[in-house]
């Protein structure tokens, strides 16, 4: 990760509702997205990717006990010349 660039913190959670998951992070407009199962997990990690595409990110997906269970970093592709 460059030290140099805003690291965006994106955290995946189960919904209480046990209705898919949220997505939460504080670069998005509204602060989070809900997402719905089938692929919850997978979808919210691909759009968390998609929006870091600039900057560097870490990606953290938790159980419903609060774990991480996972932890992806991504390296934004997409640099200003």
């Amino acid at each position: 990760m460059s030290p140099t660039s805003p690291l965006h913190i994106y955290e995946i959670r189960p919904r209480k509702d046990h209705r898919g998951v949220d997505l939460i992070c504080d670069a998005l407009p509204f602060g989070r997205l809900w997402y719905a199962e089938p692929n919850a997990v997978v979808n919210a990690i691909g759009y968390a990717k998609h929006r870091s595409r600039s900057h560097d990110a870490v990606i953290r997906v938790y159980d419903a006990a609060g774990k991480v269970i996972e932890t992806q970093e991504h390296t934004g592709d997409f640099k200003e010349w």
